[in-house]
């Protein structure tokens, strides 16, 4: 026989790791303002191998425009400079031989409104793996059934589950309109 609140304890950590993904996915896209997320995906090469960005330089935000690049080897600003050339960033990297500094632009009306869309579509992959988590863990608990799980407890059992569920969705919700919010300020 399953045991009731491990099953929903798991569809809790499942829906977690999809909130997570979201809140990751959010923090990469460029709402206007530096961030260093927006440089989280970026890799260099450091003598032959291909290593994330934070571990060849330092990187700041200075203002609320710009992000700082600061080696922690001189010679490797060339390399650096590179890897934000050839990752999806969209931004020319602009260096002084010390530091190289990244200018974040100011996004048209029309960039913004992309941005806002990009958002939902990531939101909306999230409420769909939430749904599907509930989805799952609801066949479980029918199943459960069979194998000697009172009704109560089944029904229980699926009213936590729908708890949880709204909270999930609810924070998702909230954090796409906080997301927009900042992208569509001027």
């Amino acid at each position: 026989m399953i045991d009731v609140k491990e099953v929903l304890q798991d569809a809790e950590e499942r829906m977690e790791m999809a909130a997570m993904y979201l809140d990751e996915s959010l923090a990469k896209i460029r709402a206007g303002r530096a961030n260093v997320a927006i440089l989280s995906g970026v890799r260099v090469e450091s003598y032959g191998m291909m290593v994330p960005l934070n571990q060849v330089a330092s990187v700041t935000v200075p203002d609320a425009r710009t992000i700082a690049i600061k080696p922690f080897d001189k010679k490797q600003i060339r390399n650096i400079e590179k890897g934000i050339m050839d990752s999806d960033v969209g931004i020319t990297p602009e260096n002084n031989g010390e530091v190289i500094r990244l200018g974040i632009p100011q996004p048209t009306e029309e960039r913004r409104r992309e941005l806002v869309k990009q958002c939902n579509k990531i939101g909306e992959k999230t409420k769909v793996e939430v749904r599907n988590v509930r989805a799952d863990i609801k066949d479980k608990l029918k199943k459960a059934i069979k194998d000697g799980l009172s009704e109560d407890l089944e029904k229980d059992a699926e009213d936590d589950l729908q708890k949880l569920h709204d909270k999930f969705i609810k924070n998702i919700d909230s954090q796409l309109e906080a997301k927009t919010k900042e992208i569509m300020t001027v």
